[in-house]
């Protein structure tokens, strides 16, 4: 199914993924050199399923997205690396796609994004469109960014993008995804969008919590807007 010379990880956070991991875990791993799943210590058996689909499996301490996604990328050092969920929401088929966009473009980071022409959202709700409208154009008043889909974790980065980023990340939980697009922009990376499709969650309960993570992203948004901030007021003063 490859054909391409760049050497590509695909990372995986999973917590209580059983119902879907293996289906996700058959298509990702056509398009990967490795596919490392970071578990949270499932009680579903998750970690064994995800083994005998061929995948790597750690395990993490503390729980949370944001800190399984920060101990995979310290493992990994292909030439490129995709960050996706278990949930078959996403559709590992992008992959490819995310990888020949990086090869092909002038940057640093590929994301996907449901409101570009082409992509959508079956999953959803008002509540949580409406947060993330509201995040991404508050991100792209503070930042003089372009995005059109900020709290969506489907994307590709450049191993040496990935390594200047790495040290930057604080996060523990799904505010992750804002802190790393925020992050990124602020470290003057060429970020690249493309349309993807997310499909409604099949299996299973989201462990993620509108409200509360979506004050943990707006406290986000904001320290780091604070920062930056003083950073600027630290320049003029010398």
């Amino acid at each position: 199914m490859r054909r391409t010379a760049t050497s590509v990880s695909v990372v995986i956070p999973t917590l209580n993924e059983a119902g879907t991991i293996e289906e996700v875990l058959e298509k990702a791993i056509k398009f990967a050199d490795r596919v490392l799943v970071v578990d949270g210590n499932s009680k579903d058996g998750t970690a064994k399923l995800a083994k005998r689909s061929g995948a790597e499996v750690i395990f993490q301490n503390p729980r949370g997205k944001g800190a399984a996604l920060r101990e995979a990328f310290r493992r990994v050092d292909s030439d490129i690396i995709v960050m996706m969920d278990a949930d078959a929401s996403m559709n590992p088929n992008e992959i490819w796609t995310f990888v020949k966009t990086l090869e092909s473009k002038r940057a640093d980071i590929v994301k996907g994004s449901r409101f570009l022409i082409g992509g959508y959202s079956e999953d959803l709700n008002t509540f949580r469109r409406i947060g993330n409208i509201f995040f991404t154009r508050l991100v792209n008043f503070l930042w003089h960014a372009n995005y059109t889909d900020l709290c969506y974790g489907f994307a590709a980065f450049r191993k040496e993008a990935l390594e200047k980023l790495l040290p930057c990340l604080e996060s523990t939980r799904f505010e992750i995804e804002a802190e790393i697009f925020v992050k990124a922009k602020s470290l003057g990376f060429e970020i690249a969008e493309i349309p993807s499709v997310e499909l409604k969650r099949r299996f299973g309960k989201s462990n993620l919590n509108a409200f509360r993570d979506g004050i943990s992203i707006l406290r986000t948004i904001s320290r780091e807007s604070i920062m930056r901030i003083r950073k600027r007021q630290g320049l003029m003063k010398r």
